[in-house]
């Protein structure tokens, strides 16, 4: 396996890390295939949370750009095939795992890295940290879902100026204008992130990924149509063992012992 992933299996939820920390965990082709095969790997093992972070001083500066350096190839690079091979295979994974992905953004998250964070769940950074739309700054557009995440979470004005000017976005900011769930002091960070993980790994987690998957779909989905999901979503939750669990132990007054599986 390689190194430029690291993965710790903490029983029910799996803790990965970005590793490249003299490149500020900036993506190679390598990282980009091992961070998939770990994600996948929590899916296919019965994982009920992730926790995605960086080693170093950085959570993530994007693409590696020495691979990508047109003054040492035959011609002008296809982007788009990089993009299609990488980075939205990556992203649509993260979105379609049917579970709770936290990202404990640990330093700079610059490009797309930083797009990378936001289609994570939730989003914890540390108070020194910042999210830098750098594509500007190489003539280039936000990828790695980087237009769709910030015109969503931030409206129209805000996703243009930060594309366009490339300013850093510190973490209280980015917290304020609902861009995150929290920032967190530098020194709680992982403790916290981790915490949540937990939580979520011991917790109601087939209505967790419903809950997941019927929020996603909510920007495309019709009233009626998000109602009928809503509808099929409990009805599944209903027949779950965590639903019957859920509700004897509230009438015991006890604390509910979760399975995370479906009926």
């Amino acid at each position: 396996m390689s190194d430029t992933i690291l993965a710790q299996n903490h029983g029910e939820w799996v803790e990965i890390t970005l590793n490249r920390p003299d490149r500020l965990n900036s993506f190679n082709d390598e990282m980009h295939l091992a961070l998939r095969a770990e994600l996948e790997a929590a899916r296919d093992n019965g994982a009920r949370a992730v926790l995605l972070t960086g080693s170093g001083r950085g959570f993530c500066a994007g693409q590696d750009l020495g691979d990508r350096d047109p003054s040492k190839m035959d011609g002008p690079p296809d982007l788009s095939v990089t993009i299609n091979t990488f980075y939205a295979p990556l992203v649509k994974l993260i979105r379609s795992l049917e579970m709770p992905v936290i990202c404990a953004v640990n330093g700079v998250a610059a490009g797309a890295g930083a797009n990378i964070a936001l289609c994570c769940d939730i989003v914890l950074a540390a108070e020194s940290a910042k999210f830098i739309q750098s594509f500007a700054n190489v003539g280039l557009v936000p990828d790695a879902g980087g237009t769709w995440s910030l015109t969503r979470l931030l409206g129209e004005a805000r996703a243009k100026a930060l594309a366009l000017t490339a300013e850093p976005v510190l973490a209280p900011q980015a917290a304020d204008w609902g861009m995150i769930w929290k920032a967190v002091p530098d020194a709680d960070l992982m403790s916290t992130a981790r915490a949540m993980a937990e939580k979520f790994a011991s917790g109601p987690t087939v209505g967790l990924g419903l809950t997941k998957m019927a929020i996603q779909a909510a920007g495309t989905n019709s009233f009626d149509e998000q109602l009928t999901l809503e509808a099929l979503s409990q009805k599944t939750c209903g027949e779950s063992p965590d639903y019957a669990e859920g509700v004897s132990a509230f009438l015991q007054k006890r604390k509910p012992n979760y399975s995370g599986k479906k009926a």
